[in-house]
């Protein structure tokens, strides 16, 4: 492989990477402090690519505006996210987890067709705001500025998410919810308001996701497939309910997933479930199992 290529490689794969741990970060989050794997959070990624579709059509006027388009879905969804709390996966937090399963998947179908009744079954795209809508160029290497955008962004998540799970008061209550409900408590926390917190935060992160990376994808009732299963496995990968190693995972996942379509373009995605089979063989308590959240 030319330096060139491998160059191109780490750079798509860090774009494809970050736009895994956009989808991820909520998924690992509410795995991390309330133990539910929410299988309709892909729904609720594409509910929040809709509603930022809505207000910036196909052609966003400018890169503000896309950004306020995603924090727009981010905040719709988040409150989607609190009623779905409220009418079912607070009445499942203490039962056995294939109850969770099914009733999320449930919540799948009913938002698959509240999007064909509200948008229609028609395929739409999205350009990239005019700022992104080009390429950067570093010597021989173009690089497309959506695509840094992407990075940019995933960055900027996991160093948010970070600093507030393992540098402010919150995030060390939460930790301390996700470690001992029970204890914390008897010592005067507000569990449930604690965990209804991080259903919120966990569906924001979904629609916020959904909006950032308008422009990645055609938008379609099937949307919320796209980025989920890569999602999972960067969840499983960095240890169940660990952000940090989720954030690696990613990374990892994308690097592979790029180098594969270079090196094995007739087999698309063969060496991403390879990898993930052989490393869940070798280490099947993931990157940073063991350290929640």
């Amino acid at each position: 492989m030319a330096p060139i290529d491998l160059l191109f490689t780490v750079i798509n794969g860090l774009s494809t990477g970050m736009a895994v741990f956009l989808v991820a970060a909520g998924l690992t989050l509410i795995f991390g402090i309330l133990k539910i794997l929410n299988f309709a959070h892909g729904a609720f990624f594409m509910i929040g690519a809709y509603v930022a579709y809505t207000i910036t059509g196909s052609n966003p006027s400018s890169l503000w505006i896309f950004i306020l388009a995603a924090l727009v879905a981010g905040v719709v969804v988040a409150a989607l996210g609190l009623i779905a709390d409220r009418v079912v996966l607070r009445r499942l937090r203490n039962v056995d987890e294939a109850y969770m399963l099914i009733a999320t998947f449930a919540v799948v179908l009913i938002c698959s067709g509240v999007v064909k009744l509200i948008w229609g079954v028609n395929y739409a795209s999205v350009n990239p705001p005019p700022l992104l809508d080009g390429a950067v160029s570093a010597g021989p290497l173009f690089i497309p500025s959506y695509s840094l955008f992407v990075i940019v962004a995933g960055f900027v998540v996991y160093l948010a998410l970070d600093i507030a799970i393992h540098r402010t008061w919150i995030g060390k209550l939460l930790q301390s919810v996700a470690n001992d409900g029970w204890m914390s408590g008897l010592l005067g926390i507000n569990v449930p308001f604690a965990l209804t917190s991080t259903v919120i935060a966990s569906f924001m992160l979904a629609g916020l996701a959904g909006g950032l990376l308008l422009a990645n994808q055609t938008l379609s009732p099937i949307l919320g497939e796209s980025y989920l299963l890569l999602a999972f496995m960067a969840v499983i990968i960095g240890g169940l309910g660990n952000v940090r190693g989720a954030f690696l995972a990613s990374v990892l996942l994308g690097v592979i997933e790029s180098g594969s379509s270079l090196l094995i373009p007739n087999m698309p995605g063969m060496a991403t479930y390879v990898f993930v089979i052989l490393f869940l063989l070798a280490k099947p308590q993931g990157l940073l199992g063991g350290h929640r959240i």
